[in-house]
């Protein structure tokens, strides 16, 4: 069954230093992406949707009437949660309000630090007091399930930075906090000036102690850990990110986007004139498919699965069985008769668990 969809705008007004998305600053070919963009999401124009994620780039540089014209070129079913992604600076409360009247109903807001130096070295174009205005404003539209991205472990930052960090997210109270630390990726600017020695890296020590912090303290104060970088309070999780977790079949549509559809993962193209040729040939604009057989679905499914912190994973396949009863041993995994669960432990040294998996 396919009931989720994930929709690609791949502009934004500045490319992040830590970014490898699939994005675009400058934004020429903005109004042809939207049209072809349509004539995407009409090829599955079967499927109706009760998770909707408008993801990016920067969905909130988008018009309101190309937000209204997306979302009306696809089957949504009622009580459906869409979620659009909002970067600080490039929406106001008028837009917040709009947004709030087509029927999105959860606003993901990357605000990624509340210190203006790390937010200088992250090469974000908004400042803490702007994050701030926007998550207010967003509350005065109306929307009551907020999202706040952050990350840790950034360049330079400090535990006594991030514990400030946590002070403002203790202070805003929104529903869903995403927490991820950060990952250096090629292709970036932060990739280029880890190569010329430019980086103040954070050690592995420091990123651990930030991480233990970062669990206790919002545990303290009312959310729940229910996946490795996320924690909602009670019945705010993500439902479309809990299908990706779920190892649940899904759409991905737009530049670069991924998909899950009949045990098939697929990546879309990456350039405008390869996805808008594809289009034309009435074609979808797949650039990769991993086909997947019955050993790569239950490895996704452990792997996948293995990062919802309370809910873990049930596995009854006698060859990776034995995999989890080791590491129990290893004191890396829990189990509670046949689902199995990351301890604390676990959970700092995650990737170790999961390439367990991987045969």
């Amino acid at each position: 069954m396919i009931d989720a969809i994930y929709i690609h705008i791949p502009f934004c007004v500045k490319k992040c230093n830590y970014c490898d998305f699939v994005s675009f600053s400058n934004n020429k070919n903005r109004d042809l992406y939207i049209k072809y963009l349509i004539k995407e999401l009409k090829l599955y124009s079967n499927y109706v949707y009760d998770t909707v994620y408008i993801g990016g780039g920067t969905p909130s540089l988008l018009k309101i009437e190309e937000v209204k014209e997306i979302l009306n070129s696809i089957n949504i079913a009622k009580n459906a949660e869409i979620t659009f992604e909002i970067n600080p600076k490039t929406v106001d409360y008028e837009k917040l309000k709009e947004l709030k009247n087509l029927g999105i109903n959860r606003v993901s807001i990357g605000c990624q630090s509340f210190n203006n130096e790390t937010l200088k070295i992250l090469g974000r174009i908004h400042n803490s007091e702007i994050a701030i205005k926007t998550y207010k404003d967003a509350r005065k539209a109306g929307f009551d399930n907020i999202n706040l991205d952050l990350m840790f472990a950034v360049p330079g930052q400090t535990l006594k930075t991030l514990k400030k960090d946590l002070n403002v997210l203790e202070e805003l109270s929104p529903q869903h906090i995403s927490i991820y630390s950060l990952i250096l990726e090629e292709n970036t600017k932060f990739w280029e000036m880890k190569k010329s020695g430019e980086l103040n890296l954070v050690g592995e020590d420091l990123e651990a102690e930030m991480y233990k912090y970062i669990i206790e303290y919002l545990e303290n104060i009312g959310y729940n850990q229910y996946e490795i970088s996320n924690f909602s309070k009670t019945n705010y999780e993500s439902k479309h990110n809990l299908k990706y977790w779920r190892n649940q079949h899904y759409v991905g549509a737009g530049l670069g986007a991924s998909g899950y559809i009949q045990n098939k993962r697929y990546k879309n193209e990456i350039t405008f004139e390869k996805y808008f040729e594809k289009i034309d040939n009435k074609k979808f604009p797949i650039k990769e498919v991993e086909k997947l057989n019955d050993r790569h679905i239950e490895e996704y499914k452990y792997i996948l699965g293995l990062r919802l912190v309370r809910e873990g994973v049930e596995i009854l396949n006698s060859e990776y069985v034995e995999i989890a009863e080791k590491l129990i041993k290893r004191h890396l995994l829990n189990r509670i008769k046949n689902r199995y669960f990351l301890t604390k432990k676990g959970l700092f040294l995650a990737n170790d668990v999961f390439v367990e998996f991987i045969k």
